[in-house]
Parts: structure tokens; sequence; C-alpha cells
């Protein structure tokens, strides 16, 4: 291991384990695997009821920081007690004092008392700070680099870009040392921003296809006839409102009568509900599955047990827009054909007409004519799913992303830590 790697990096996070940020944790486990000692930082308890296997084979311990103030009111004031005489205290609050002023919400107010507590327990041998998304954590983050000295560096996503202001993605942008993002649409916005565009890293998660070796085709090659089997079609998402799961719903209404097909849904999310009370109402009940959140491994026993995989993502009405969904590296590494709509960094992955199908979102006409098609023609869903899976096992593999992350680490030197010693963050399992 290289000199500046041989303090520990604290990951900071929003949520940990969760099942919809299994990119996360595979790069935490890869970055172990290169040597690098990691503690995690979690700025709420889990809520998953299951974890992925990959969360159970990572080292790094974890704690939690209070996730809402009044719920630890001791903790918090041991903590200001502690660290207000520190040389960057003075700092760190004229900053949030100037973002609150601009931004007067409770969550302002708990992501000083998070970044409190974080620095008065971070363990004596983290040598720098690393947030995962560039809104909430990397607010704790920022202030609590501020009061330790320590220096940070930040991986940006999606929602986290696209639901923050510009003033608060330019000034953190200014003040670390570097920012990964995972697609080029969400890098070329933050270089835009940014006083330093070289600051901005675009580095792809890819997935782990030993995770994913293996692309079983379930026997028969169904294409929609009566009579026959029903091609089985596939969405993987939170039921939110950006992955456009209603217009999917509008267009599988659209579909003619006698075609034979089955829509499963694999995924939480606020509009579960609402979204089975619409398909109730369109006369779907009976040809749909919800199973909602399942683990890694019954997943991709789910995309090898279709024909078609379809994520009809669009920008919702404040700003929240998909990345690239690793959900569709997931699938075209599975050899399944995908159907989706050119937001984001999907065109970055999906090439119309070439490793699968785009068409325009909230509109459900034109879903539903790419289903309809994808649904008859076997061949085609075939030819686009082969050319998905050799792409994705060409370009999307995570181990180049983890190597590029690694020589990133191994750049930014680590800081030297004051005399003050620290307790361990408490909670540390």
């Amino acid at each position: 291991m290289s000199d500046p790697m041989k303090r520990a990096v604290a990951f900071v996070l929003k949520g940990y384990p969760r099942l919809s940020e299994t990119f996360i944790a595979q790069e935490i486990r890869g970055l172990e695997l290169q040597g690098m000692d990691i503690r995690i930082v979690s700025l709420r308890q889990p809520y998953d009821p299951d974890t992925h296997p990959i969360h159970h084979e990572i080292e790094a311990p974890v704690a939690y920081l209070p996730e809402y103030l009044h719920d630890a009111p001791l903790r918090v004031l041991a903590s200001w007690w502690q660290v207000r005489r520190r040389p960057g205290y003075r700092a760190a609050f004229k900053c949030w004092l100037k973002d609150l002023k601009r931004d007067i919400s409770r969550n302002r107010i708990r992501r000083f008392g998070q970044a409190l507590v974080m620095a008065a327990e971070l363990p004596e041998d983290v040598g720098r700070l690393h947030a995962h998304f560039i809104h909430t954590p990397a607010s704790v983050t920022r202030y609590a680099s501020l009061i330790t000295g320590l220096s940070w560096t930040c991986s940006a996503h999606a929602k986290d870009i696209w639901t923050s202001p510009d003033w608060e993605l330019t000034e953190k942008l200014n003040s670390t040392g570097w920012v990964s993002v995972c697609t080029r649409y969400g890098a070329d916005h933050l270089r835009s921003l940014s006083a330093e565009p070289d600051k901005v890293k675009l580095i792809y998660h890819g997935i782990d296809l030993k995770r994913f070796a293996g692309s079983a085709k379930r026997p028969g090659r169904p294409d929609g006839a009566p009579g026959g089997d029903p091609v089985e079609l596939i969405t993987v998402g939170r039921a939110v409102q950006k992955k456009g799961i209603d217009t999917l719903l509008d267009a599988l209404a659209l579909l003619p009568e006698d075609l034979n097909w089955r829509w499963t849904h694999i995924g939480g999310g606020e509009l579960l509900a609402k979204l089975k009370s619409q398909a109730e109402a369109l006369g779907l009940a009976d040809r749909l599955q919800w199973l909602g959140a399942l683990a890694q491994t019954e997943v991709i026993e789910r995309y090898r047990a279709s024909d078609l995989f379809i994520l009809p993502c669009r920008i919702a009405p404040n700003g929240d827009r998909d990345g690239l969904p690793n959900v569709l590296v997931e699938a075209q590494s599975q050899g399944l054909s995908c159907l989706s709509t050119p937001v984001s960094g999907v065109p970055e992955l999906v090439r119309d007409g070439e490793n699968g199908i785009l068409v325009p979102p909230d509109d459900p006409d034109a879903l539903a004519g790419a289903l309809e098609k994808l649904i008859r023609s076997p061949a085609l869903r075939d030819r686009l799913g082969e050319a998905g899976k050799a792409r994705v096992r060409a370009e999307f593999s995570y181990e180049g992303g983890i190597d590029q992350l690694m020589a990133l680490f191994n750049e930014t030197p680590a800081e030297a830590r004051g005399a003050e010693s620290a307790e361990p963050l408490r909670g540390a399992a």
C-alpha cells in the first residue's frame, strides 16, 4: 500500500445497507480488496428487511450518526462541547450559517448537528473523508472536514445532482479534492458549475461480472401468440416518479388484447399502492406481478426467467432523474433485450436499434408500439440482447472503475490529524 493510503478513509453514506445501492457496496468491497482501510459512517439506520450477499463480505465497521437530533440531544451537545474549540470549528459554523440563510430548513440544521457528532467521534486512524452523493452526505462531510481539517472527496450520482441548487453544487465542487460521477451527462453538468472542471472525473460503476456470470435463456422463444407461453416482461426499480412506471402501465393497456404477455415488477417505493390502483382501473391486474424488493440473487434469477426488460425513465417535475440505472447494465449482462428512454445517461449504455430500443419519455403510444414489436419478434429480442451483453462485458465491468478510484485516492494525500484524540464512533459494528 502506498504512503497516502496508510490511513483509513471514512465513507459517509445516507443510509447503509440499502438494497437499491448495491453499486456503493460493490465499490466499497472492491476498494477493500485493493487494500483500502474503510470506515462506514451512515446518516440513517437501515430500513430494508434484507441485504445483498456483498454486504456480508464488506469488512468495514459501520457507525450511525443520530438520524434526528432530538433523538440524541445529549450526544449532539457533548459533541459540540468537544469540538467547539478546534481550529476549524469557526470556519465550519460560518459556512453552515451562510448555507442556512439560503436554505432555512430542519434538514440543514440536522446536517450540522450530524457533522458535529461525526467530527467528535471520528476514529483517530481516519485520514480523509469521502461522501457518497453530493447532496446531504456531502454537506455533512464538508462541515466535518472544516472542523477536523481532513480533506474530503465525493461521488455524485443522479438525484443528488439534479435536485441540488447550483450555488450549493458550485461551492462543494470548489471545496472538495475531486468528485467522481457515474455518467457523462452528470459530469458535464458539474463541470459547467466548477471553477476547476478537471476535478470532475467520469467513472462508470459497471457491475461485478462474476456475480452476473452466465445468461441462461428460458426455454422456447415466445412471440406473444395466443395459446403459447406468455412473453415475460420485467421492470426492476423503485416505484418513484422518475422511473415512469405509470407510463408503462398506460402502454400495456394499449397492447392488442390477444397479445400474450405477463409483466413483473421488482422494487419498493412510495408509489406502489397508486400504481396498483392504476393497474386495476386499466384492467391489467391479472397479468401483473408485484414482488417488492428482492435480494440480488433473486433478481438475477428473475432476469434469467424473462424475455424483455423495460424501464421508461423520465425527468420528474422536481428535476429528479436517473443517472445510468444499474439495473439496465445488469439486465443487459444477462442477454436480456432492453427498452428504455433517452434520458440522462441511458444513451451512454443503450444505443437505439443496436443493443436496445429507446422511445421518448412520457409517450405511452410510442412505448406500446415498441413493446408490441419486441413481444412479437423473439429474433429481434435475441439480437439486441446479445449485443447488449457483449457491450456490457467489454465496457461496463466494475474492475476498471475501482482501479480509477483507487488511483484517485492514492493521488490525494491524507491530511494530518490534530493532537486531540477522538473516541470511536458510537454504534460501530
